[in-house]
């Protein structure tokens, strides 16, 4: 089975969540790391295990990433690394897949569904400096899926007027990889 390194550049994952009833909050990961067990021969064969660097969170606001990253929410402190390692694929259409696995956020582990796109996968050249050492060969797959916060013991909130709250349950989230064929 080809074994695929995620290129960090140009991988990233993203949240959203309702917030205060009436917009979403959305919030991405730059730092993160994976490698990917895949033939397009053979997807039902995959795995995947990715590692999110959960103190590199990014909203927009210093304020608000730092009560993200605190207690209340992702206990940074505790729990530095948000991780995903996931064998079980059900292959939907040529690219398009269910892998299913355990996702492990503030040290609770539950499994969850991804429903993953295979964007495309092209021969390309390889800088590393001012030299190309390609070619390369680099895969893109989209994977998403939805989450009730509180199954991983993220469960602060605040009350608002009319039974509202500041924070909604589900946390809809999106990984962008751009994958490197190893040699």
């Amino acid at each position: 089975m080809a074994k695929w390194t995620f290129e960090p550049g140009h991988t990233a994952a993203e949240f959203r969540v309702r917030h205060m009833m009436v917009t979403e909050v959305r919030g991405a990961f730059k730092d993160v790391h994976g490698t990917l067990e895949f033939d397009p021969d053979d997807p039902a064969s995959s795995s995947v295990d990715v590692t999110i660097d959960a103190g590199g969170l990014w909203s927009g606001e210093e304020d608000r990433d730092a009560h993200l990253r605190s207690a209340d929410f992702l206990d940074v402190e505790n729990h530095p690394k948000i991780t995903f390692k996931g064998d079980q694929v059900e292959v939907l259409s040529a690219n398009d897949f269910e892998v299913t696995g355990d996702l492990t956020i503030r040290g609770v582990t539950r499994p969850v569904t991804l429903r993953v796109r295979q964007i495309g996968q092209w021969s390309t050249p390889w800088w590393e400096g001012d030299e190309d050492k390609g070619p390369k060969m680099r895969a893109g797959f989209v994977a998403r899926t939805k989450i009730n916060r509180h199954d991983f013991g993220v469960s602060w909130n605040s009350s608002i007027d009319k039974g509202g709250v500041v924070v909604g349950d589900t946390v809809h989230i999106t990984i962008d990889v751009e994958a490197i064929l190893d040699d």
